[in-house]
């Protein structure tokens, strides 16, 4: 049995990822921003809810503090933000820089004296990395620096691995799932596979990355191959 904290598990691909490892006998504790929601999430798929705000990260060592040894650590708490040179958002964009960032640094930072040689981490990305949108001026920097943060951890962490995971379109996700059909099936048309990401496509990657002591500091895109459309 494993000792799994899942941050940012309380909807879409971080709640399936807390369930599947509370079905298969793992010791789970999921996060959330709102402590009656995180409780209640925790409820619903096993284990244990606490609130943790990433976008706070002075009061992460205290919401952490009775945490104890953890084998897994997932990163996937998020924010929608849409923000754009030409008409700044500054206070937002200080929100989700601050959010994922420092706040996912601060939370690794915190645990690592709870952590084995055999620790996994992975922190999540995103696609808009690499193909950005109107919009994403925040979004795609900050995915673009996930991948200088996991490239120093998995240095100074080391032997603790750290990977990352940037999922394309996930089409059965709470975001996604709400868009107009014809909205995704044009994104279906420009993918090799005709069909886009599922959560639990993006949950088996994750468990995989977790999972395989060969896998270090690798960046891997669940998208059908969404990226060469």
């Amino acid at each position: 049995m494993s000792s799994v904290l899942v941050v940012g598990g309380t909807s879409g691909i971080g709640r399936e990822f807390a369930r599947s490892r509370v079905e298969r006998g793992d010791e789970v504790v999921l996060t959330g921003r709102d402590a009656g929601r995180a409780e209640a999430v925790a409820k619903e798929v096993g284990g244990r809810g606490l609130a943790l705000d990433l976008s706070r990260p002075r009061e992460i060592s205290g919401a952490l503090a009775d945490i104890g040894r953890v084998d897994h650590l997932v990163l996937a708490g998020v924010s929608r933000d849409e923000n754009r040179a030409t008409d700044y958002d500054i206070t937002a964009a200080l929100h989700l820089v601050t959010l994922k960032l420092v706040g996912y640094t601060e939370v690794v930072h915190v645990l690592r004296p709870r952590m084995t040689d055999d620790s996994a981490i992975v922190v999540f990305g995103g696609q808009a990395k690499e193909r950005p949108y109107p919009g994403a001026t925040t979004v795609a920097t900050v995915n673009a620096g996930v991948r200088g943060l996991v490239n120093t951890l998995a240095v100074e962490l080391a032997p603790v691995r750290v990977n990352a995971i940037h999922p394309g379109v996930v089409g059965d996700s709470p975001y996604w799932r709400a868009k107009p059909e014809e909205v995704l099936a044009g994104l279906r048309a420009r993918t090799p596979t005709g069909r886009l990401a599922t959560m639990a496509d993006v949950v088996d990657a994750v468990d995989f990355l977790l999972r395989n002591r060969s896998v270090n500091a690798v960046e891997l895109s669940v998208d059908g191959g969404w990226l060469l459309g």
